[in-house]
């Protein structure tokens, strides 16, 4: 058990974790070429926070939080998404008074109790933004493009956006009353989950995954047929700001989400029918949460579902080295005029290694080749006494030769 990870976790180890740091790249300069500060709020929250901000209708909440009393007795949950936190750090920290609106993104580990599956997992990575203040369709048009944006720009192609609207506290009452009369009459083949939800969030029926609640949802009423003229202008216009952006979409009236917080629009991001992206505006929710009533939108991306569908598309060109010179050292005075070379280098900014092995020649040059560095120096009693060494290319085999003096400059040089 003890070298044995808990079920549904993994490491990412040294030989994988390049693919990481380009998406986590890719996120950075992408949210901030939109104008978007990045947050961090804790690994857990009290218990209530996802009960009213998630929903108790949820699976989330009823079946998958990890959920816990501390010493003191207080009921804390490891978070299993990022909206909850994010929308009680705004609270809290009164961001609502700084410029409006707030633009935020984060990536944070969350953690839910299910069975773990491909690209699903128990503890993940969720990359997520949230935006604060604006009830504006052209707000929503540009959460869905930025998330557009930074799938294209990883490289995947045939990306899929759907759109739907479900609706404010306007219309989907009435459209509840509805679903009630309509999923009434299946009650007797109903799963014990959509019975519940059949009572306080009927809506969430049709986003069950039971197969036989699934065909009975099929053909429920849908929520964009009934919808007021608000919510309809208001979805008319987000098409119209992504149709000016040229982002392809569809519409898909099937489409709730399985949060309990969202309004109007709501929209799923799919690559070969593997939803990949999803989210939506929750123009209620920092209100339900104490705050005052500001809408806010937002959406959420599984990482490790992302990396998946990369990799399965070849999109990672493989590991590359940031060694630029490995330093090969023979005797006790080679080795400290190593250890200063590679200081100075590192200092400047060049990647340099050492051996740490006390390693003969020979193993150092394997060494350096199997770790893939750019260059390696050979130090030697020679090369102190002259003050000069060769300098060899791991690639093409050329040797050129260096001042020890000068050897950060020279490598400047040849490095570009």
């Amino acid at each position: 058990m003890l070298t044995k990870a808990p079920r549904g976790t993994r490491d990412i180890t040294p030989d994988e974790i390049y693919k990481w740091h380009l998406v986590e790249k890719t996120i950075h300069e992408v949210c901030e070429n939109f104008g978007y500060k990045q947050i961090r709020v804790p690994v857990f929250e009290h218990t209530e926070l996802f009960e009213r901000g998630v929903g108790d209708t949820t699976d989330i909440v009823q079946k998958e939080m990890y959920t816990f009393l501390d010493k003191g007795g207080r009921s804390l949950t490891l978070r299993p998404e990022g909206t909850a936190g994010v929308a009680r750090s705004y609270i809290e920290n009164n961001l609502y008074a700084a410029a409006a609106p707030a633009k935020l993104y984060y990536i944070l580990s969350c953690y839910r109790y299910e069975k773990p599956q491909s690209g699903r997992l128990r503890e993940f990575n969720q990359f997520g933004t949230e935006v604060f203040g604006s009830s504006s369709p052209q707000t929503d048009a540009e959460i869905i493009i930025l998330a557009y944006s930074f799938l294209q720009r990883l490289g995947l192609k045939d990306i899929k956006l759907f759109v739907n609207s479900v609706g404010c506290e306007k219309c989907r009452p009435q459209y509840s009353s509805k679903l009630v009369d309509y999923f009434t009459q299946y009650k007797s083949q109903l799963c014990g989950t959509c019975l519940s939800r059949l009572e306080k969030n009927p809506m969430r029926i049709i986003d069950c995954k039971n197969n036989t609640c699934k065909k009975i949802g099929h053909n429920a009423p849908m929520l964009i047929d009934e919808q007021c003229p608000q919510c309809a202008a208001h979805m008319q216009s987000v098409m119209l700001f992504l149709d000016e952006a040229g982002v392809k979409h569809q519409t898909d009236p099937t489409i709730v989400r399985g949060l309990d917080y969202y309004t109007q629009t709501v929209f799923e991001i799919k690559h070969d029918g593997v939803v990949i992206c999803g989210g939506g505006r929750y123009n209620n929710l920092v209100s339900q949460l104490g705050g005052p009533p500001v809408p806010g939108i937002g959406f959420g991306l599984g990482l490790e579902r992302l990396i998946m569908v990369m990799d399965n598309n070849g999109l990672f060109a493989g590991d590359s080295n940031n060694t630029a010179v490995y330093i090969a050292s023979i005797g006790a005075a080679a080795l400290i005029a190593a250890h200063r070379a590679a200081n100075d280098l590192r200092k400047a900014g060049i990647s340099a290694q050492i051996d740490l092995m006390d390693r003969s020649l020979k193993a150092q040059m394997k060494y350096a080749d199997k770790i893939g560095a750019k260059c390696v120096l050979v130090i030697g009693d020679n090369e102190i006494s002259t003050g000069k060494a060769n300098l060899k290319n791991m690639k093409t085999g050329e040797e050129i030769t260096v001042g020890l003096e000068s050897l950060t400059d020279d490598l400047k040089q040849i490095l570009k």
